[in-house]
């Protein structure tokens, strides 16, 4: 969403992911009549009883929306209560400028309110899934029309470990802005929800080719997952040998993916290939320093011994020319 780092909002690495992973808009039911009163409502009420075989409303009540029972999503539930409170130092200005934009559309009266709860979502979403989520509810009963606001709460509910609703909101995501860099967290939550054979539909039904190297890369280690899971190690190893494994190159999504591929191929008694991978991946988280960077930063890997000496900064960063020449070769296929 606001992180460019492919899927986040736009993170890729939340943390209900990582465990399941190695081992990441219907608009007829979004708002549709929410607040809405009837025609009949609007011309008044005769009398201090109302209407025939009406009973005369409570201020507390007429000042409620009506629910629309089309409406699907957990913001629109009625018994939900009230919203969580936001941080006094958020400002909503923290937003991404291309959020900002997106936000734009809203009026002057709710455009504040959901800045500030997405920033709030954000902030909580590795520490407090669930208050993230919430936040990002609370977005979403004001500005649910908007795609990022719907891929606020599908990130937010798969992080809190609500595969259903993350389903729900991915999907809506996907028909506003036509972007399938949630597929892998689709699938993922699809195998969460124990129907595997769906998620490996949906996988087959992809435009592996329009998805960003690092979705594709998430996506191969999902299903390797669901292989393992349905005891077929062949097919996980298989699924995970795809153009960005890569032992001589190094990407921000790379430590993931070699660690995912040694555990598959350990779990098809390749066990020579398995420790050699797993090598790989650790070399290569130390010349990340552990961070994932939001585009591939590329590094060389390189070294037939795959001895433990930790890399130098000056031996692993290339140079600009080196850097654009690899990425055109590896980055993004």
């Amino acid at each position: 969403m606001t992180d460019t780092s492919a899927n986040k909002p736009k993170k890729r690495d939340d943390s209900s992911r990582s465990h399941r992973r190695g081992g990441p808009r219907d608009r007829d039911q979004r708002d549709h009549g929410r607040g809405g009163k009837s025609r009949q409502d609007q011309r008044g009420r005769q009398g201090a009883g109302g209407r025939a075989g009406r009973p005369p409303r409570s201020a507390e009540t007429a000042s409620q929306p009506q629910h629309n029972p089309a409406d699907l999503r957990s913001a629109n539930r009625p018994e939900r209560g009230r919203s969580p409170n936001i941080d006094d130092d958020v400002t909503g200005k923290e937003l991404d400028r291309s959020v900002q934009r997106e936000l734009g559309t809203l009026d002057e009266q709710n455009r504040p309110w959901v800045q500030k709860h997405l920033v709030m979502a954000l902030r909580l979403i590795e520490d407090d899934p669930e208050l993230a989520f919430d936040h990002a509810l609370a977005a979403s009963r004001r500005g649910g029309r908007l795609g990022v606001v719907r891929e606020a709460a599908g990130m937010t509910a798969y992080a809190a470990g609500k595969f259903s609703e993350a389903l729900r909101e991915f999907r809506t995501y996907r028909r506003i802005s036509g972007d399938n860099a949630h597929l892998p967290e689709m699938v993922d939550s699809e195998r969460a929800l124990g129907r595997t054979d769906k998620a490996l539909q949906l996988v087959e039904e992809a435009p592996l080719d329009k998805l960003p190297a690092i979705s594709r890369v998430e996506l191969a280690i999902v299903v390797s997952g669901i292989h393992l899971d349905n005891g077929d190690p062949k097919a996980a190893v298989v699924a995970l040998e795809i153009p960005q494994l890569n032992p001589r190159r190094g990407f921000s999504y790379s430590p993931r993916l070699f660690s995912a591929y040694a555990e598959a191929l350990q779990a098809d008694r390749r066990q020579d290939e398995a420790r050699k991978w797993s090598n790989l991946a650790a070399r290569a988280e130390r010349a990340l320093g552990l961070n994932v960077e939001p585009e591939p930063e590329i590094l060389d890997l390189s070294d037939d011994e795959y001895d433990a000496i930790p890399p130098r900064a000056r031996d692993v960063l290339p140079s600009q020319a080196s850097s654009e020449q690899a990425s055109t070769q590896g980055g993004d296929q």
